[in-house]
């Protein structure tokens, strides 16, 4: 018995073991899921005719080619007519043919598969040309869906047709026609079958088989027989109305396995602008085939070789690509609106290319118009190019991201890249809105931007009340060095400026009689300025005490100074348990992986792996981030925050568990800023995105002149005529700049304030941090520099920064001019020798001249 017992006891555990593996195996099939069904796309099918559409109101009428799609605008104040497409690109000696091809398209598309291979389709040969498109006109808009892919062209010959009706169009046509038609259709009648034909099948393909005798064409009939049939029928009174009846009696899949998307284009009058709206949520396409780019109206407006003119871009404050300039060696303009998605992998970087403000243009013939970018901006990059390289137009546009993807790992084995993407699109919408411009002056363009501003952003947006120059001082309080503890490297803050030392100096340049004073506290919390999560603001204790910085608040209150705390908002640099949680406050990717990032390093533009590595936080971190650092300005009785990152830097999370876009990020992050700005509280923000131009009141660390691409002619303040007057900015503290000569002479052409980075510790504490780009921080070494600056700029320019610019110019190479709305007059000479302007004005060189 006990035999027994011990092996009973032996086979116990084998035969737990098989249960369990049977009871997972059996959970594993319940709940496996069915693979997705493949996507089936509906292709449209013009079945219109030949005609004009019109949406006219008192200011614009946009006439529409039913056939192409094409489209022109007149605007009635002056005639001026701009065309959606160039009118000769058939003649383009330049173009090959793909290239005229997208001349004449309206819409380009760019799709991929999931080795990451992607392909341009241009929707002039993949839709227009196939007529797979419809058009849905009402007297307010008209709404073009295409379909573009590659599918086979509909001919208007019936595949299922009844037979009396067949017998009725057959009667029509002559004896041979008709003798040779009815060689290609089959009749199927369900009450004489033949032995072999499935009746159930039938039945399901063609339901009306149940009650009437029909006549299906036969399969695998060549087009060029097709093409003789469509004549036939057509003699005979076979009508477009006919052939969409007749699809009725058939259930056939008609959908493709090629690549096909199906897009829908809104068009709409409003006063003086032509909208232009994609709905996304009505973008088709098959998950094989992910859609990666949409660029509406590449060519609209586009200039000829013959024309003269150029192109508008939104490169720092505004920058103009003359028409044929002839730089066909260097590259086209390429730049990212807002910046790059954080959220996205990079693996080198050797110029960051954005823009903070969505807006291009076209200027020839007197005329001009404007491209103002509004849902939608935060997936948008700009480009422009110049006749010569691939056509024989110079062409400006606005190109959307629609699916992201990352690079993922499969196996060692496998050497191919291998792509993930987001799940679906958003359901939101991509608006281009066209203004235009009775002048081909970029002032007039700018005026015209200054417009729309108040428009959108009504009374949140005017005039602000300083007429004296305004000055940002920012305070540089606390970095992280490396000490020695015990023989152990420990990370420490390095005190750079204490709260009393920064009222000090304070002190000193009140003194000095500097006025409009806003004062940026960095560093001064959570670590300083490798600053940890902001999870709440605990100050460096070796800056001072809560009393102390309630003192340096209430100083600069009580004098007329405006004291902002700067903190960073969309990042963590640390780990610790207590703060921060990967899996709870960090982003991820389309790959589903954690948003790890690392400065990249100037000389080869990999990534300093070397350095501690940071995180993009999630939407929901970084909006409660905003918010502690805002109770925090409250607790302190500051007059606002400084975001260093809000308003400057823009990212999604792809998380799919809570899945923000992009657009999405920046509305959550606006709803904090428009509480704080109701609040009362100052905000300042770092480059200023135009979004921001609602609620912020100061703009720092502006890009006034851009990078300087080969292929731009010259740069212009576009951005600060609309906006001069109603907000104050910045460009680069001088004292950290460069060339701090060359960054003083851009503020004075661009009515730019001054900007300063101080510490009160000497420049030499830096040494053996990563901190030395401050260098040239030191206050003591620069104060009496900073002083000179300060009073003659403010002596020339006082009275000015509460006036619109109302002129710009170029007057020769290195010389422009600003005038202001009281006649001032500021030239700027960043010639190294002397110039003499037309009305014997003399300006020394690499100087500024204010004349009232």
């Amino acid at each position: 018995m006990r035999m027994i017992k011990d092996k009973l006891k032996n086979l116990l555990a084998p035969a737990l073991l098989i249960l369990v593996i049977f009871v997972v195996a059996m959970i594993l099939i319940l709940t496996k899921k069915e693979p997705e069904p493949e996507s089936i796309i509906k292709v449209n099918a013009f079945e219109g005719k030949e005609q004009e559409i019109i949406l006219e109101n008192d200011k614009l009428k946009l006439t529409m080619d039913s056939e192409t799609t094409q489209f022109m605008i007149k605007v009635k104040s002056t005639g001026k007519v701009w065309y959606s497409n160039p009118q000769d690109a058939d003649e383009d000696k330049v173009a090959l043919s793909t290239d005229i091809e997208n001349l004449k398209s309206t819409l380009l598309l760019t799709y991929s598969t999931i080795n990451g291979v992607d392909t341009l389709y241009n929707n002039y040969k993949y839709s227009i040309a196939s007529k797979i498109y419809d058009i849905e006109a009402t007297k307010d808009s008209i709404k073009v869906n295409y379909s573009i892919g590659e599918v086979e062209k509909e001919f208007i010959v019936p595949n299922v047709i009844l037979k009396d009706e067949f017998e009725k169009f057959l009667s029509q046509m002559s004896k041979s026609n008709a003798s040779m038609v009815k060689q290609y259709y089959k009749m199927y009648d369900i009450n004489h079958m033949g032995k072999k034909e499935d009746k159930d099948a039938l039945l399901a393909k063609y339901p009306i088989l149940a009650d009437e005798v029909i006549y299906v064409l036969r399969d695998g009939v060549k087009n060029n027989i097709k093409t003789k049939f469509e004549d036939y029928f057509k003699e005979a009174g076979y009508t477009t109305q006919d052939y969409v009846k007749g699809k009725e009696l058939y259930t056939a899949d008609q959908s493709t396995d090629k690549p096909v998307f199906n897009v829908s284009v809104i068009y709409r009058l409003e006063g003086n602008d032509l909208k232009v709206e994609v709905p996304m949520e009505e973008i088709e396409y098959k998950k094989k085939y992910p859609l990666l780019t949409l660029n509406v109206l590449p060519y609209f407006g586009a200039g000829t070789s013959l024309e003269e003119g150029y192109l508008f871009v939104p490169e720092g404050g505004g920058s103009i690509i003359n028409f044929n300039n002839g730089k066909t060696a260097q590259s086209s303009y390429y730049s990212n609106v807002y910046g790059w998605d954080m959220a996205q992998g990079r693996e080198s970087l050797v110029h960051e290319t954005r823009n903070y403000f969505g807006v291009f243009g076209i200027s020839k013939g007197g005329s001009s118009f404007l491209c103002m970018l509004e849902d939608g901006a935060p997936y948008a990059s700009i480009g422009a190019d110049i006749s010569g390289r691939s056509n024989s137009y110079n062409y400006a546009s606005a190109s959307f991201s629609i699916l992201h993807r990352e690079q993922c790992d499969v196996a060692d084995k496998y050497n191919g890249a291998m792509f993930v993407y987001e799940d679906s699109i958003p359901k939101e919408k991509l608006v281009e809105r066209y203004r235009f411009v009775d002048s081909g002056s970029y002032v007039e363009m700018a005026n015209s931007y200054h417009d729309y501003l108040g428009e959108t952003y009504g009374d949140s947006f005017t005039a602000n009340n300083d007429s004296t120059v305004p000055v940002l001082v920012s305070f540089i309080g606390a970095v992280d060095k490396m000490e020695q503890v015990m023989g152990v490297p420990v990370s420490r803050p390095l005190t750079l400026t204490t709260f009393q030392e920064a009222r000090n100096i304070l002190e000193e340049l009140n003194e000095n009689g500097v006025k409009n004073l806003s004062v940026k506290l960095c560093g001064f919390m959570n670590g300083g300025m490798k600053q940890t999560i902001l999870s709440k603001a605990d100050l460096v204790s070796r800056l001072g005490s809560k009393k102390d910085l309630k003192a340096l608040s209430s100083y600069a209150s009580e004098n007329g100074m405006k004291l902002y705390l700067d903190g960073v908002t969309n990042y963590a640099y640390n780990k610790k348990i207590d703060d921060f949680l990967l899996s709870r406050d960090a982003a991820t990717m389309a790959s589903k992986v954690i948003v790890k990032l690392y400065s990249f390093d100037p000389v080869y533009y990999g990534k300093q792996d070397y350095r501690d590595p940071y995180y993009l936080l999630n939407v929901k971190a970084i909006t409660m981030a905003m918010e502690n650092l805002w109770e925090a300005a409250k607790t302190y009785n500051a007059a606002g925050v400084s975001f260093q990152d809000v308003g400057y830097q823009l990212s999604a999370d792809y998380n799919p568990r809570r899945f923000v876009t992009r657009q999405g990020a920046k509305e959550q992050q606006m709803e904090i800023l428009h509480a704080i700005h109701a609040s009362g509280m100052g905000i300042m923000t770092n480059m200023g995105n135009d979004y921001t131009l609602g609620v912020t009141d100061f703009i720092t660390n502006m890009d006034l002149a851009g990078s300087g691409y080969t292929i731009i002619d010259e740069a212009v303040p576009f951005y600060q005529i609309a906006v001069h007057g109603y907000v104050n900015y910045t460009g680069e503290a001088l004292n950290l700049a460069r060339d701090y000569r060359e960054e003083l002479l851009q503020s004075a052409e661009y009515g730019a304030g001054l900007s300063f980075t101080f510490m009160a510790a000497d420049s030499k504490k830096l040494q053996n941090t990563y901190y030395t780009q401050y260098f040239g921080a030191g206050y003591e070494a620069w104060k009496d520099t900073m002083l000179a600056i300060y009073q003659r700029y403010e002596k020339s320019l006082n009275g000015t920064f509460n006036q619109r610019i109302t002129d710009h110019a170029k007057l020769d190479k290195g010389v422009t001019l600003t005038a202001y709305e009281d006649g001032t007059k500021v030239y700027v000479n960043y010639n190294y020798e002397d110039y003499t302007t037309q009305d014997g004005t003399l300006l020394p060189a690499r100087d500024y001249l204010v004349v009232h």
